[in-house]
């Protein structure tokens, strides 16, 4: 029965994170940067680095909240492969703006993670 339960709440989490990514890719001005990617995996790495030590020392946390918080929404919401795709069609016009974004990309994703750990603390 757990199993079920897990799973249904990786499932519903993870309606409600891809249904976030869409909302901000609607809401985010189209440009030739992709500003929505990288909010939404900036916001994504914050989210998943809060929670992960929010949680972490907090043993009355359901394991289905843990999965359906980490796997579901924020597994659903981050945009590793659009991330890569977007990388790659800005490398076809200008092999310094992919690196750009890359860059970017990483530095403020890992800056994301630790300051939503620290937060948590």
């Amino acid at each position: 029965m757990q199993t079920l339960i897990n799973y249904a709440a990786v499932a519903g989490a993870g309606a409600l994170g891809a249904m976030l990514r869409l909302f901000i890719g609607q809401v985010v001005p189209v440009t030739p940067f992709p500003w929505a990617t990288l909010i939404i995996n900036v916001t994504g790495s914050f989210i998943l680095g809060w929670f992960m030590v929010y949680v972490g020392d907090r043993a009355h946390i359901p394991e289905h909240l843990r999965l359906a918080v980490s796997i579901g929404f924020v597994g659903a919401y981050t945009t590793f492969s659009t991330y890569m795709h977007e990388t790659d069609k800005l490398w076809a016009k200008n092999s310094w703006v992919a690196l750009a974004y890359l860059a970017g990309s990483i530095i403020l994703g890992l800056t994301a993670v630790k300051l939503g750990a620290a937060l948590a603390q």
